[in-house]
């Protein structure tokens, strides 16, 4: 390796996590994020960048190009991503934005954002994520979109009211379900019995296919108690367990190391888990939609 593209390389390393941060906002999917910063690199190490002045935001627009255009194949599939879990999700680097715009950013990037971005455009999330998430300026959004910088914030604009308008009892219902989901986690964790029965339905039905069952049977049971003393024998995989949305609702992925093998989807009803579903069929989790938080 020349000592220019060592160069090149550690400058792009400089910039992985902020180009990590903006794909996965943009795509949901922390793999598919991955693949993105992955191809930038690739685009870089091929490209002329002596008349670049600011390599972050060459850099931002490179990995703004190749999310677009994944969004756009992603809707003419008509498919919804499924996110495979990474050892760490992409993190905004605490050293790239100052204290008040990182809060801001906290507050604004959890489950039921990524839901409320799915029902965009891909043109409207790429405006949002980059303009009011990351502050690039329309003029440099536009030549992403092939728009004039007034085209782009009226899309912008646009995007911004269906973020903060029309899906509110969508992000409302999914607030009470981390609730829920939440208190059955830190009860299965700690062993604590009546906290499970507490948050379980009486009426409590649980699922599991014939890969997540000891038996190599598919696995049905119901009411409170059987259910509860089921999710006690769950608890040793507790630590490797975080909530995460699939298909649109809230539930559990269990991923020791890193690797993804064991969904717990979950109906919730009146504040209470009323069905459980446990997937470890591979082929059944492929199947499935996942968009998993931040832990920052």
């Amino acid at each position: 390796m020349s000592e220019e593209t060592q160069w090149l390389a550690q400058r792009f390393e400089d910039h992985r996590a902020h180009l990590g941060a903006v794909a996965y906002r943009m795509l949901g999917s922390a793999s598919e994020a991955d693949d993105a910063v992955q191809q930038a690199w690739l685009r870089l190490d091929r490209a002329d960048t002596e008349s670049v002045r600011n390599l972050r935001n060459w850099l931002t627009a490179v990995v703004a190009h190749i999310c677009l255009d994944m969004l756009r194949a992603r809707k003419a599939r008509r498919e919804d991503p499924v996110g495979a879990l990474p050892t760490e999700l992409p993190a905004i680097p605490a050293d790239s934005v100052d204290p008040e715009e990182e809060a801001v950013l906290a507050d604004s990037v959890g489950l039921a954002l990524l839901v409320v971005l799915d029902t965009l455009t891909p043109a409207e999330r790429l405006t949002f994520v980059l303009h009011d998430l990351f502050d690039l300026p329309y003029a440099e959004l536009a030549p992403i979109l092939g728009r004039t910088p007034a085209a782009a914030a009226q899309l912008a604009a646009r995007a911004r009211r269906r973020v903060r308008g029309a899906p509110l009892a969508e992000t409302d219902r999914i607030a009470d379900e981390c609730v829920v989901v939440d208190a059955f986690l830190r009860a299965a964790r700690s062993g604590d019995f009546d906290a499970l029965i507490a948050v379980l339905d009486p009426d409590v039905e649980l699922h599991a296919d014939a890969v997540a069952a000891p038996s190599g049977h598919p696995i049905r049971m119901s009411g409170a108690r059987r259910v509860a003393s089921s999710a006690l024998m769950f608890s040793s995989q507790a630590p490797y367990t975080r909530p995460a949305l699939i298909n649109g609702h809230m539930g559990l992925v269990v991923a020791p190391g890193g690797n993804l093998n064991l969904l717990l989807a979950f109906t919730i009803t009146d504040h209470r888990i009323a069905t459980i579903e446990i997937i470890a069929d591979p082929n059944r989790i492929a199947d499935m939609s996942l968009a998993v938080p931040d832990e920052t």
